[in-house]
């Protein structure tokens, strides 16, 4: 399981005295029972790996716009750091697909909903998250599906 994985690297981390591995792998951990606490008060069970793995594309979202936040203040040092977070992060993540195989499953996806126009696009990226969590850009394979759907 990835929460196993992402504990024994953090207990790993802490004993090699790796300070920026330790503080974010707890970074992360903090983030996953945090969701756990938020589904278990909506009545839900712990956070599955497809929906762990959702929650680490976040966190490296979340990191990616700080970075880009600092480099507009100058602020190199600081985009460094979330740098080697989204690393660190990055890989507990599968292979990332690439823009042809992301265009082949939303071709897939736009077929498979029956989706005909821009209205059907909640459906199509419903279908994408579901089949390809922490496989695929979300942001990006929504530009991919709104050009499909209206072109």
């Amino acid at each position: 399981m990835l929460r196993d994985e992402i504990n024994t690297a953090l207990k790993d981390a802490m004993k090699a005295r790796d300070e920026r591995r330790v503080s974010t792998l707890r970074l992360v951990n903090a983030a996953l029972k945090n969701a756990d606490i938020e589904a278990q008060g909506k009545g839900k069970p712990a956070l599955s790996d497809d929906e762990l793995l959702g929650l680490l594309q976040k966190l490296i979202k979340q990191r990616q716009e700080a970075i880009e936040l600092y480099d507009k203040a100058g602020r190199t040092e600081l985009a460094d750091r979330e740098r080697g977070e989204i690393e660190i992060i990055t890989a507990y993540l599968p292979k990332q697909m690439s823009e042809a195989q992301a265009r082949a499953a939303v071709a897939q996806a736009i077929e498979a909903t029956g989706a005909t126009g821009i209205k059907d696009m909640g459906k199509v990226m419903a279908a994408l998250k579901q089949g390809y969590a922490g496989k695929m850009d979300f942001g990006k394979a929504s530009g991919l599906v709104k050009a499909m759907l209206s072109g």
